[in-house]
């Protein structure tokens, strides 16, 4: 017997693609770029992080004095013609300091965000696929490493390394980096593992690991880009950290956490060895902030924030 249906439901019809001015649907990358671009903030932490990678890549070379050398005749002077950002107390240009601190600090931020990021994806999606004494011991180590006071075994690490920052590096990316952002991919590989096509490539006959790398890590593709720009802000910060305790780069190499901590000490009578690294730092953790929330909601489809492209 057909059931009755009540007239004053309304049933919801699903959403029609995004279409361009010519009426054709669009690809699924143009309506992200779009949604992106609606979201002025995101759009404005884009420009500022262009600009810092531009002066990290540009300034020692426009910089008129190298960040080691010593200018004996300018000791511990301020924003000048000659020192744009001041002098420290040994003479160092802190221009050319800052620019090369970004840049030290931008190329540990980026290779270990995307260090950790491939290395949690390949763990969380292939301990969701396996399931079984795979998916037990993962979990078992992932929330083992979480309760670990891993700032403490980082900072005794990276102290052994000498400040070498890709030694620093590494360890971030093998000891501290991956554990969390690696139980996020399996919570979210869990409902992968069922759908049919990772059930019509198991029986076909593919194997485990390639279904992995080619079916379900694509699918979580937007989970692994706002993973990689946090992860950006997280590393920044955790070598600031470092570096700031005497733990992280050290002297003949400079980061900007190195840099703020030297500063600190003379805050009051050389604000500006302080003042420049604290705000290049700022803008850097900002800038990839607003990014982070943009990409979020352009990549999330129920998210209204980046509105109709």
């Amino acid at each position: 017997m057909s059931e009755m249906i009540d007239p004053s439901v309304t049933v919801a019809e699903p959403a029609a693609p995004e279409r361009g001015k010519s009426g054709k649907p669009m690809s699924k990358w143009t309506l992200y770029t779009r949604r992106f671009m609606r979201n002025k903030p995101a759009v404005g932490g884009i420009i500022i992080f262009v600009l810092l990678v531009l002066f990290a890549i540009i300034g020692p070379l426009i910089a008129r004095y190298d960040h080691i050398e010593l200018d004996f005749l300018n000791l511990g002077t301020g924003p000048s013609a000659d020192h744009w950002f001041g002098t420290t107390a040994s003479g160092n240009d802190t221009f050319a300091q800052v620019a090369i601190g970004l840049q030290r600090s931008l190329m540990i931020a980026v290779s270990v965000s995307l260090g950790t990021t491939i290395l949690s994806a390949i763990i969380g999606t292939a301990a969701a696929y396996f399931g079984g004494r795979t998916e037990k011991l993962t979990l078992l180590v992932i929330h083992f490493m979480m309760v670990v006071p891993s700032f403490l075994i980082l900072s005794l690490l990276s102290n052994r390394s000498g400040g070498d920052w890709r030694v620093i590096a590494l360890i971030m990316i093998f000891v501290t980096g991956w554990y969390f952002p690696a139980r996020v991919v399996w919570t979210t590989a869990l409902s992968l593992r069922e759908r049919e096509y990772v059930h019509a490539s198991r029986y076909m006959g593919v194997g485990g690991f390639r279904i992995v790398l080619r079916h379900l890590i694509p699918n979580i593709g937007s989970l692994l880009v706002i993973n990689f720009t946090l992860g950006i802000v997280g590393a920044v910060m955790a070598e600031t950290g470092l570096s700031f305790i005497g733990f992280g780069v050290k002297i003949p190499d400079v980061s900007l956490g190195s840099l703020i901590g030297s500063g600190a000490n003379t805050i009051t009578s050389a604000p500006w060895l302080f003042y420049f690294p604290a705000a290049a730092l700022t803008l850097l953790t900002v800038s990839m902030a607003l990014v982070s929330d943009g990409l979020r909601d352009a990549l999330d489809p129920t998210s209204a924030a980046g509105g109709r492209a």
